[in-house]
């Protein structure tokens, strides 16, 4: 299964490693998984999220990090991977 993985990055000074331990464990248990923490940096957050929304076309299964009430971005993958019938997990 492919699994894209949501979570709080703008003002998240410790994003990185939380994306990374989130995708090495989902990783181990089989998963493919969809990183969005690995974008470059220099894009409006808009714009990430055209290319988050396409990430999460194409995964069977979205998993939330335990900040992700906090962002907007987050809330916004929330109601788009619901709206389109994706499993939606929390970690």
């Amino acid at each position: 299964m492919k699994a894209y993985v949501a979570g709080k990055i703008n003002g998240n000074e410790d994003f990185k490693s939380q994306f990374d331990a989130a995708q090495q464990e989902l990783e181990s248990q089989g998963y493919v998984v969809m990183n969005p923490s690995v974008l470059s940096k220099g894009f409006e957050q808009m714009e990430y999220l055209h290319v988050c929304k396409a990430m999460i076309d194409v995964c069977d299964v979205v998993f939330f990090l335990p900040n992700w009430k906090t962002s907007c971005g987050s809330n916004y993958e929330l109601g788009y991977a619901t709206g389109i019938k994706k499993e939606v997990r929390f970690l």
